[in-house]
């Protein structure tokens, strides 16, 4: 009720103000246009009179004069008359002017002054008196004055007449908008804001749905868009809470988002942690005259990004948007998520030659070959190195910059583009606990020992306290290259390295994939569905087929994907029953394209997926879709749910998380994963059909029994891995990696520089 009277009295206020301020300027445009009419109308009588008054003051006829001046003075519209000589004497009079008349009129000392007609205003016997004087000439001379002055008290009339209406028209308008007030915030406020609340009573009872009952127009567009934040943080924090209780009541101990961050909180405490990556989280795109911003598909960031909300901490990455730059503030930095700001990200530029040198240069023509075995040969240029190193400085810098307030910060570096970083890092600030997770396999000692400058980055690898790979065979090859290449000491009882007083780490940590658990088992009435929806996708694709098998890849030569078309082709071949009614969709979103090498393998894929087809397709039907673009994970997870079949036929893999992807999306427990054994997720899903996927027989075989698996067979197996992928999760990783880098002792060591 007082903001409803405040609101209606505020408008009554501004309303009043305003018709006041109107009502002065019209009541002075009436009062100057009555007093330009009524000076009009006395120059006209003055005009006229003159043609009568001039010949007697000629001739000096006072007696006719006064008696003519006596007539005019009983006209209505006249106040009086008096006529003047030349100096100003009185001549001739009308008796009640001169009664009310104390001085001459300037108008009249005016008129003989300029020999012209002059007027004034002036007030008599209380009422305003418009005088007008005209000059009276004898042979061109000014010979006297003739005076003429009309009653204007009309025109104060009509000015208060005027007030008196604009006060009525005030007040019923300041009534009438009190009403429609009334109305509106009855109608458009109140009705609206008691649904919202009815909304928010659902929302915290579990009845509402996410949307709030809220125009999108802009006066509730602010309003909105928290009250959808609200939502969508008050559902997350439900469901975690009815994850916890179930998982208690159960007691299991699966880890989740909230778990991992009640964890962190509990081991960091009230140290601050940092991440660092090449990619950033969030990504700042300018789409028309709007900015907006992109997640990139990235377990990465499902697994650190409730690390860094727990501990409101800073994610260093580069900003590679085209609209990052004007997103951030003075010190490049902004706060994310968006919608929910709880951590800080720090963007860091590079030059266009950097990145040509750090990232396609030495990281992915020199190191992503040397560390995966998939015979193509690195390349080394001593440019690239340099680039290499410049842009690891600059990303150690503003890590320094960013922890220089923290005292015992915890830093961890994401994979193989900052092998210098450690050791930039651990000698500035030898406080800092520092890891860094190596995504990609590290080969044996003898193909790393190709690498013109393996000495310094096992140097830089060594700086920090812990160094995650996936799975122990990488761990293996690690130390056994640092045991040839450094004087080193390699404790292979507790896999660490001391080297100059500082001891290193080494441990797999196998990453993962997020898993969401639907509460419902699955049933007949889930399968049919899951069949519909592939044909519907096929038919999207224009082709008709009975089975499905899906990949999903970057086009890189170490996914296996020719091997993999090779291995369907030979399907076909042995199994010609599947001619019509088997297709395979490959996903391949195309990557680096501008080194000769991926561009090459982006028209080898499609060249040989044309051949396949030329030999086997129909009018309605081919062997292999071939999809060459980016998908979002919810296109791609449309495509798990309705395959058959999944084939991860990768030469070299650390660990291949699309395998496990395409597990936990078939929550109907069907489907069959044909395995790569050069994964590291083959270490784990021992239940897909391991294959060797340069042996083309194998592969044919393994599509065949993927199709003709008994299904209680698939369902069982799918349900093994299932377990497995649910209880060994992203936030089981992240926990993992924190836990043993925040029990590592920091010791003083000695200074290593990297020549």
């Amino acid at each position: 009720m007082r903001i409803r009277l405040f609101l209606i009295i505020s408008l009554i206020a501004g309303i009043a103000v305003v018709s006041y301020l109107f009502a002065i300027y019209q009541v002075r445009a009436e009062k100057r246009a009555l007093k330009q009419e009524v000076a009009k109308r006395s120059e006209v009588l003055a005009e006229s009179m003159s043609v009568s008054v001039e010949p007697l003051t000629e001739i000096r006829s006072h007696r006719y004069l006064q008696r003519m001046v006596a007539g005019y003075g009983n006209r209505a519209d006249l106040a009086g008359v008096v006529v003047y000589d030349d100096r100003g004497k009185l001549l001739a009079t009308d008796s009640g002017v001169v009664q009310t008349l104390k001085t001459v009129p300037a108008a009249v000392d005016q008129a003989i002054a300029k020999d012209h007609g002059s007027g004034q205003f002036l007030t008599l016997s209380h009422k305003l008196t418009y005088a007008y004087a005209l000059p009276l000439h004898q042979d061109q001379k000014i010979d006297g004055v003739l005076a003429v002055f009309v009653d204007a008290s009309t025109i104060d009339a009509q000015s208060a007449s005027m007030w008196r209406q604009t006060f009525i028209r005030i007040l019923v308008e300041m009534l009438i908008i009190a009403m429609i007030t009334l109305l509106v915030i009855r109608w458009m406020m109140i009705g609206r804001i008691t649904k919202m609340a009815e909304w928010m009573q659902d929302m915290r009872e579990g009845r509402a749905s996410s949307h709030p009952p809220l125009p999108e127009g802009d006066m509730f567009k602010p309003l909105a868009r928290e009250a959808n934040h609200l939502a969508r943080s008050l559902a997350a924090a439900q469901a975690a809470a009815e994850e916890e209780a179930r998982l208690r009541a159960t007691a299991e101990s699966l880890w989740t988002s909230e778990r991992l961050r009640v964890f962190v909180e509990t081991k960091l405490e009230d140290n601050r942690l940092f991440a660092v990556s090449n990619r950033e989280p969030y990504e700042h795109l300018h789409q028309g005259k709007e900015i907006v911003y992109m997640v990139p598909a990235s377990g990465l960031v499902t697994a650190l990004e409730p690390i860094l909300r727990a501990t409101d901490g800073t994610w260093i990455a580069h900003g590679g948007g085209d609209a990052d730059r004007e997103t951030v503030d003075g010190r490049d930095r902004l706060r994310v998520p968006p919608e929910d700001p709880h951590y800080t990200l720090r963007r860091v530029w590079l030059s266009k030659e950097e990145i040509e040198g750090y990232y396609y240069g030495f990281a992915n023509e020199g190191l992503w070959p040397l560390c995966h075995i998939a015979h193509t040969r690195p390349t080394f240029r001593a440019e690239d190195w340099a680039f290499y190193r410049v842009v690891n400085q600059k990303f150690a810098d503003a890590v320094l910059e960013e922890m220089k307030d923290a005292e015992q910060p915890m830093l961890l570096i994401q994979d193989y583009h900052f092998a210098l970083l450690p050791r930039l890092i651990k000698d500035q600030r030898p406080s800092c606990r520092v890891a860094i997770f190596w995504h990609i396999p590290w080969p044996n000692a003898e193909a790393f020992g190709i690498c013109p400058w393996q000495r310094e980055l096992l140097e830089g690898l060594l700086g920090a306290d812990l160094i995650g790979f996936h799975i122990q065979s990488h761990c293996n090859n690690f130390l056994e290259t640092v045991d040839r290449a450094l004087e080193s000491r390699t404790d292979w009882e507790r896999f660490a390295v001391n080297r100059r007083g500082h001891r290193t780490l080494v441990r797999p940590f196998p990453i993962s994939v997020d898993f969401h658990e639907k509460a419902e088992s699955p049933s007949a009435p889930a399968n049919g569905a899951v069949y519909l929806e592939r044909r519907a996708l096929l038919r999207e694709l224009g082709v008709e087929a009975a089975f499905m098998g899906i990949g999903v890849d970057r086009v890189d030569y170490t996914k296996g994907i020719l091997e993999r078309f090779r291995g369907i082709e030979r399907f076909m071949e042995k199994y010609p029953g599947y001619k019509t009614k088997f297709t395979f969709v490959e996903i391949g979103a195309p990557s680096r394209t501008h080194i000769k090498r991926y561009h090459d393998l982006l028209a080898d894929v499609e060249a040989e997926a044309d051949r396949i087809n030329w030999r086997f397709q129909t009018a309605n039907w081919k062997p292999i879709v071939f999809l060459s673009r980016h998908h979002s994970h919810r296109e791609i997870e449309r495509y798990y749910r309705a395959a058959d079949l999944c084939l991860v036929t990768s030469l070299h893999d650390g660990m291949n998380l699309v395998a496990k992807e395409f597990v936990a999306a078939r929550d109907d427990e069907q489907g069959t994963l044909v395995l790569s054994r050069f994964t590291g997720a083959s270490r784990e899903l021992r239940d897909a059909l391991i294959v060797n996927p340069y042996d083309t027989e194998q592969l044919a075989s393994a599509i065949y029994y993927a199709l003709e698996m008994d299904p209680e067979e698939r369902s069982a197996r799918m349900q093994r891995m299932r377990r497995m992928i649910r209880d060994q999760n992203i936030y089981r990783w992240a926990a993992s990696l924190i836990s043993e880098l925040s029990e590592i002792r920091i010791e003083k060591q000695e200074t290593i520089r990297v020549p």
